[in-house]
Order: C-alpha cells, then structure tokens, then sequence
C-alpha cells in the first residue's frame, strides 16, 4: 500500500490518502450544556472525583446496523481503558447505549429522549448525518455534546449547534475528493451514480462530481431512492441505459438489494463503494462477484491499525460479545469516548459547555499541548498540571473551532475474489 501526503490538491497515488481540512466557518465551541453542576477548572486535575455519564446513538437497528457493532465495541474498549486508571484520575465514566435507527424506523424518537433523562453529559452518535440531523436540535438545545464517530456531511460545519457538536470524521468534501479523483485515474471518462437522497448521498456526490468533471471526466446519470425504499429497477435502469464507464454507489446497507441486479450486466471491476456501504459481503454473493470493485472511507487503512483492531478483538471475547467481521468507525468511536473523558479531566467538571471548551484544545487544536497517544498517557499530563494533545487511533485528529477535525486520512480499498475487501495496492 503506497501513502502519500495531500492538501487539496487533485491526485490519488493509492492506498491511503492523507489529508488536510480547512474550516469554512469559525466559531466558538462553547457552549451552555447541563450534563453536570461541577464549576470548570485549570489543568490541574479534578478536586473531587468526577463521574460522567455518556449516551449512545449508534445503530442497532437500519439501514447502516452493520455499522452498530464496532462503534458500540469502541466506545466499551475506551469505557474500559479510562475506568482502569480512575485511582490515578479521579474520573469514571459510564456509558448508557441507545439505538439511533434510520430515518424510516425513526428509533431516535424514542431514544434520545431516554438518553437524555439519564443526565447525559454527551452522545456520541449517530452514525448516518441525516439522522444526526433530526436530532442535533433536540440534544444541543438541551445544552448537551453531540459527538459523531461516523458524520461527514457539511451541513455540519456550519450548522447552528452552540458549538455542542463535534466529530471525528472528515467532511465529505475529503472523501468525494478521493473517491472522484479515484476513479478518473483508473481511466473512466464517464460516471454513473444511484444516490441515497438525503444530506449525506446528495453531498457526497456533489463532490464526487465535482472532482471527477474537474479531472475531465463526465458524470452521465446520477438517480436517487429514498431511506426505505425496497425496489431500485428504476434507478439501475437508468445508470447502465447511460452506459458510464464506471458506476459509484453512494448508498447504505441498500447496496446489498441494488448488486444482484448489477451482477452480470457491469463489470465488478467499474464499481466503486463508499463508507456507507462498503463491507465484507463474503458468502452473501457468490463468490468473485466483487472481484476488482474498489471503494473508500475515512479513517487509517485497517492495516495502519491492526493492534487497536487486534486488541479490541480480545476486549469482545472477553466480554462475550458477538465477535466483529467489521471495523469501520470503530477507531473514531473509540477516540471520540476518551476525548471526551479528557475533556472532562481538563475541565474538572462533567458539565457540557465547560467539557465543549476543552475539547478542541485535548485534540490538540490549542496547539500548545504535549502530544500523547493514550488514555492513561494524557490523563497524567491533565492531573499533573499540563495540556494533553492527544493523536487517536484514527488519527491526529486535531478539532477546529466548528468541531471538524483538520487533519484526516481517506482509505482505498480493493475487493477480492472472497467478496471482502484490502488495502488498495494502487
């Protein structure tokens, strides 16, 4: 796998993309939340011990459950890391798992209300933007943090959330980017596109299309469906009676309805996925189905992570949970949970807007704080009077003053004849 340094500039050498965000628009991350009565403090550890209680709203149930279990899995493993050293700290924290849905079960309607009756100081989820979009009002106008693992839509960056929400994504302006670059240097001229239609498919292939016309390629057909629809005939219709050169799914677990029918009339090897949909299918397609298909989603190639991956294989057995067969966010899930621990370590308080006016300077966004790359690491500079910066699993990650990080990586993958996907060799 090759790696290569980027910053906004047009051209993808395989493997993994590194690159640099810029924010649209500044402003300030505090906040008014009431996740706690305890009053903000310096750097100098808790005066008394601190409890923080964080909700979930991943999904369980919807068009990206399969998402649900390795986000659930890394913020358990980051509750289990920071609990081992609460002697050292004076900061437990608890965790409360909830079920964000899909925009068609609309599970959230009944979760976050739950979730925020238990006195959360924060939620990380969801993980599709356009349910965080149906509720990002509901818990920011409480006063509390919402944290995505998983957002990239960039109605984010200039969202009116009273500088409440974070995440640990990068925008889709990154992954569209890569992705329209992507294909344009495998040589396609013309594109196909089916859509999900909603803030996350709509502006993911905005700029797909943007970087693909850019490199001189043509965007010839880009159909959308809606969150629950069941038949996709029109839409794929549509693609191949345009006859592209290659075919992008930007879509959820929907994907696994519209390949059947694309399986025999287009060449595996013209498909490309996206963080929503790409998965190892294995046994579900015959076998070599996918043969050659690429796709991307941000985050550290899996290979770049194999002893996080690695350790929270063993954290599952040992908890008896279901074993994992997939791992994307679960890296950003992780970091998000410990972030969100130091911030309330640096504050001294588990209140909302006291832990939002340390989150950018934990990951480093002050750019003043002493790099350190654990749980335990970055607590002791806290407790002992310093400024942790602190580079995730998933990355430096680094906020800005919207809450975006500014540093991101973008993965390229490659299926094999196992109808699972590597690392792109390029």
């Amino acid at each position: 796998m090759s790696v290569f340094t980027r910053s906004r500039k047009t051209t993808v050498l395989g493997g993994l993309a590194l690159v640099g965000a810029s924010a649209l628009v500044l402003a300030g991350c505090a906040g008014g939340g009431t996740g706690g009565t305890e009053e903000p403090t310096e750097n100098a550890g808790p005066t008394e011990e601190l409890s923080l209680t964080l909700g979930t709203a991943l999904p369980q149930t919807g068009n990206l459950a399969f998402l649900g279990p390795p986000e659930e899995a890394g913020v358990a493993y980051a509750m289990a890391q920071i609990n081992e050293v609460t002697a050292d700290t004076g900061l437990d924290v608890d965790v409360v798992f909830g079920d964000s849905g899909d925009t068609d079960n609309k599970a959230y309607e009944a979760e976050i209300p739950r979730l925020l009756g238990e006195g959360v100081s924060a939620i990380i989820g969801a993980a599709s933007s356009g349910v965080s979009l149906q509720f990002i009002d509901q818990v920011t106008g409480a006063g509390v943090i919402q944290f995505s693992p998983a957002n990239t839509s960039d109605a984010f960056t200039t969202y009116d959330d009273n500088g409440l929400y974070f995440r640990t994504a990068p925008s889709d302006v990154l992954q569209g980017e890569v992705l329209g670059n992507l294909i344009a240097e495998d040589g396609h001229q013309t594109l196909g596109m089916i859509v999900l239609n909603d803030s996350y498919g709509t502006g993911l292939a905005k700029y797909v299309t943007e970087a693909f016309e850019a490199a001189g390629g043509e965007v010839v057909a880009q159909p959308t469906y809606n969150t629950g629809d069941t038949s996709f005939d029109a839409q794929i219709s549509e693609v191949l009676a345009a006859d592209p050169d290659a075919i992008a799914l930007i879509t959820f677990e929907e994907v696994k309805t519209i390949l059947p029918s694309l399986f025999g009339q287009y060449p595996a090897e013209n498909l490309y996925f996206v963080d929503g949909n790409l998965a190892n299918f294995g046994e579900e397609f015959p076998a070599g189905s996918l043969t050659g298909a690429k796709g991307t989603f941000p985050g550290l190639s899996l290979d770049a992570i194999t002893d996080f991956t690695d350790a929270l294989d063993e954290f599952v057995e040992a908890e008896g949970m279901d074993p994992l067969t997939e791992y994307t966010y679960a890296a950003e899930s992780y970091d998000a949970t410990i972030l969100l621990a130091l911030a309330a370590l640096a504050a001294g308080s588990t209140d909302s807007a006291a832990m939002a006016e340390k989150l950018i300077e934990v990951s480093g966004g002050s750019g003043d704080g002493e790099k350190c790359e654990s749980y335990a690491d970055c607590a002791a500079i806290i407790v002992g009077g310093g400024t942790a910066d602190y580079d995730g699993v998933s990355g430096p990650i680094t906020f800005d003053e919207v809450g975006d990080p500014t540093e991101a990586s973008i993965g390229i993958y490659q299926f094999g004849e196992d109808n699972t996907y590597g690392p792109y060799e390029g």
